[in-house]
């Protein structure tokens, strides 16, 4: 199975402050996880190109995407929200992370590789349509997801999105659309504090209490995702990748593990198989404990590559 990994320096250049959790240093520590691993040989590696507007006005606003490109300073930082800010190298960083989501979907579906991983940042899954928040920017797997039916025609395109957090932006952008089913878990009650009223049909939101495990988790995904997944037969699978539910990461409270990343993914290759030609384009969101983000994306890529 040929796999990908998709990035770009200048992902690296984009910095929100001292200390601020969602850093440079979260990419460098999958790397060297990457090499440390021994699998890098193994998978193909791509430079990230820069996102075009018409990309991203397939899910933002124009007045977003002009408003995020107006607020880029010269120098220091402009304050988007309380948790999010950009510096002179925001902009830039932000469209080479849709850009690799965007060629990753066009290479998957031209048949040049079986899936891919896009390791960037700034990550994208809280970024609604008009509004970025939660340290997004642009939703870069709404976009990829967008370019896949509105491009190259697909029809059924499901996204899995197993950050700690709901993926509030990716829900707004696709409530309703039968076209897209999207299955999500996420730690309740937390940031953003939504998914859980009143979801649309096309939703398969499962909120998990503080300090669930990893077996519940399996359980609920064989209850909830899996039969749906089936029903729906999607020809490409979409990963919001977040992997700050592990129980080494403080920005929540669940206890899942490397072997838990494996199996959720080797779930959803399954599927994959089945239905879509083993299509699959899979974004970084979350994960903050520099070391187990890098050991669970190694968990993560090993199960895509098959190795």
């Amino acid at each position: 199975m040929a796999t990908a990994v998709y990035s770009h320096a200048d992902c690296l250049l984009h910095e929100m402050g001292p200390d601020h959790p969602e850093c440079p240093e979260r990419l460098q520590a999958i790397e060297d996880q990457l090499i440390a691993s021994r699998i890098a040989p193994l998978i193909m590696r791509e430079s990230a190109p820069l996102a075009g507007m018409d990309d991203l006005a397939r899910v933002h606003t124009h007045a977003h995407i002009e408003f995020i490109r107006s607020r880029a300073p010269s120098e220091g930082y402009t304050v988007i929200d309380p948790d999010t800010s950009m510096n002179p190298h925001t902009w830039q960083a932000a469209l080479r992370a849709a850009g690799a989501a965007v060629a990753a979907t066009d290479a998957v579906i031209q048949g040049h590789y079986d899936n891919a991983f896009c390791s960037v940042r700034p990550p994208g899954h809280h970024a609604e349509p008009s509004q970025a928040m939660g340290f997004c920017f642009f939703n870069n797997v709404a976009i990829a997801a967008r370019r896949a039916l509105t491009v190259h025609g697909l029809t059924r395109v499901a996204i899995v999105d197993f950050d700690v957090h709901h993926g509030n932006g990716t829900e707004a952008a696709f409530a309703g659309d039968a076209r897209v089913l999207m299955c999500s878990f996420f730690q309740h009650p937390l940031y953003p504090f939504s998914g859980v009223e009143n979801p649309a049909p096309n939703m398969v939101n499962l909120p998990m209490p503080p300090r669930t495990k990893g077996d519940v988790v399996r359980e609920a995904i064989e209850r909830a995702w899996l039969p749906r997944l089936e029903a729906f037969k999607p020809e490409m699978i979409f990963i919001s990748a977040g992997f700050d539910a592990h129980r080494e990461d403080d920005m929540a409270n669940m206890g899942l593990v490397e072997d838990d990343y494996t199996w959720i993914t080797e779930r959803i290759c399954e599927v994959a198989e089945r239905h879509a030609g083993g299509r699959i384009v899979s974004c970084l969101e979350g994960g903050y404990n520099l070391s187990a983000l890098g050991r669970s994306v190694v968990a993560h890529v090993r199960a895509l590559a098959g190795i």
